[in-house]
């Protein structure tokens, strides 16, 4: 049964830099976006707030959306990549709470775009999405009848 794994990650931008978390991947570091998977129960833009503390300690909530990737990576895995923008008046201070990631650095867009050590491609394609400069709003992602539990009424039509 094709079941992918559905991720979000953020765009971070602040003072023209952008946030990376470093990340030790088969005894290598690697840069990504502060990214991670959608869990039961939260909505997109609640994992992509929470991935985001999880992995920088920002909290911050998601201004805009940037896109969706749907990317299957070497070892077959397919993915569907839910992309969001931050923007944030000045450079925040980034402390990790997820033991997966080694650090945070804030770097120019193109030192990430010519970086050989990115965790996937999909790293560098967000970069080159967002200095396309098209921002989406936020409700085109946003949940229908979120929650819904089973036993409840749906409003008639």
């Amino acid at each position: 049964m094709f079941k992918p794994h559905v991720t979000v990650a953020c765009l971070v931008q602040a003072e023209g830099e952008l946030l990376v978390v470093e990340e030790t991947i088969n005894g290598r570091a690697t840069w990504n976006q502060p990214a991670g998977h959608l869990e039961a129960d939260e909505t997109l833009q609640e994992a992509a707030a929470r991935e985001l503390y999880e992995e920088t300690g920002i909290a911050a909530q998601m201004h805009y959306f940037l896109g969706i990737h749907q990317w299957i990576a070497p070892d077959s895995t397919p993915f569907v990549r839910f992309l969001f923008g931050v923007d944030l008046a000045e450079k925040a201070p980034a402390q990790p709470h997820d033991s997966d990631i080694d650090c945070c650095w804030w770097l120019p867009p193109a030192q990430i775009l010519t970086a050989s050590n990115l965790r996937s491609p999909l790293v560098a394609e967000s970069v080159r999405l967002w200095q396309q400069g098209i921002r989406y709003p936020l409700h085109l992602v946003s949940p229908f009848r979120w929650p819904f539990h089973e036993g409840a009424r749906l409003p008639s039509a």
